[in-house]
């Protein structure tokens, strides 16, 4: 087909792009000898509530590692969703309070414990799955902490542990995408959603993206896909589903699932499956659409990854930024005392989503 054409020379275009990367290697830190101390500035947490209660703080205990842990200078921090439902109290499994939030993030390597062996102070690393990342140290299982490329700044760093690690779940553990496959992305121009929109290129689907603003859908076509089409505007399922042959499509990453799910079962195909990665409040659903596609919804949690799982989607993620075609878009670096703006802005996207929101901690 015609479009298949167009979009196999979009790809190489993209990809040849993304290789005339920036190289951080020369950028050396020069502190990994001096002294760690005794305490750092840190957002903590002392009770549940609004963004107000996010409070930088500069006498917070440093971390110390345990033998299978490391310590990090951060370089900078991932500001997520989750976080949000975790302050305000609403997440399945809250930490004890006072706490330090954040879960990924990038810096360097400055203490190892006895029997980490694949690191070592100065190594330029990102880290996802972490407890405290909005600080200046943190203490993280080496499991959990991977080599960063030279291609990649900490803020592009900061943007791979749970975008990345929640498309390539969505996409391919949950999803089960296969090239050639039609594949939609419901909020596209968000961090997740660019990540899935990257990675679905490259694994040679045909992606199709949805966005609420023009600059959204410029970022996301940029990214990738296909076709683009803004959420806002009436009837956009429906040419979305014309746009790429009228059969419905394969799989559905759903970012607003409360949103737009009732309406995703309308543009599905045969044995189609809608991947669960955000919801915010109920929906009701006319299950008669799944019968007759035998489609199936599936939910996606990053915390529910096993370890074979993890370290499968670890190495995706590390080969895909080696190879250029996962590169992380940044939206907005926030300084750590701007912490409460980045967590108004994650949720309400404030001019539209358009990429990650990261917390600049310390420099390069």
């Amino acid at each position: 087909m015609l479009w298949t054409k167009i979009y196999y020379k979009k790809f190489c275009s993209f990809v040849n792009k993304q290789l005339e990367q920036k190289d951080y290697s020369t950028k050396v830190s020069t502190k990994m000898t001096s002294k760690i101390p005794n305490v750092m500035k840190a957002v903590r947490v002392n009770e549940f509530g609004g963004p107000n209660v996010l409070r930088v703080e500069t006498d917070v205990p440093v971390p110390k590692h345990t033998e299978t842990q490391v310590v990090i200078k951060v370089g900078s921090a991932g500001v997520n969703p989750v976080d949000t439902y975790i302050r305000m109290g609403l997440f399945a499994n809250l930490p004890p309070l006072p706490y330090i939030p954040g879960r990924d993030g990038a810096g360097r390597v400055v203490e190892v414990g006895s029997k980490v062996q694949t690191l070592k102070p100065g190594d330029r690393v990102f880290f996802s799955g972490a407890s405290g990342s909005y600080a200046e140290y943190v203490s993280c299982e080496a499991h959990s902490v991977f080599p960063l490329s030279n291609r990649l700044s900490f803020s592009q760093g900061a943007a791979l542990g749970v975008p990345y690690f929640t498309a390539y779940r969505a996409l391919f553990i949950k999803g089960g995408a296969k090239p050639a496959e039609k594949v939609l992305v419901h909020g596209a121009s968000g961090a997740v959603g660019l990540a899935v929109t990257q990675w679905a290129r490259a694994n040679g689907n045909v992606v199709v993206g949805t966005a609420g603003t023009q600059q959204g859908m410029d970022l996301v076509k940029k990214n990738g896909a296909l076709f683009v089409f803004n959420h806002r505007e009436k009837g956009y399922l429906e040419k979305a589903a014309e746009a790429v042959g009228g059969e419905g499509f394969d799989v559905i990453i759903e970012n607003a699932s409360d949103i737009n799910l009732g309406s995703d079962l309308t543009v599905i195909g045969p044995r189609a499956r809608i991947i669960v990665v955000g919801n915010r409040g109920n929906v009701e659903i006319s299950p008669r659409f799944l019968m007759t596609e035998e489609a199936s919804i599936i939910g996606c949690a990053l915390f529910r990854s096993t370890p074979a799982e993890w370290k499968e989607t670890a190495a995706a993620v590390i080969s895909g930024v080696e190879t250029g075609y996962l590169v992380p878009v940044i939206d907005k670096d926030y300084q750590m005392e701007a912490v409460q703006d980045a967590h108004a802005n994650v949720l309400s996207h404030e001019g539209g989503a358009r990429g990650k929101l990261v917390l600049a901690i310390s420099d390069e």
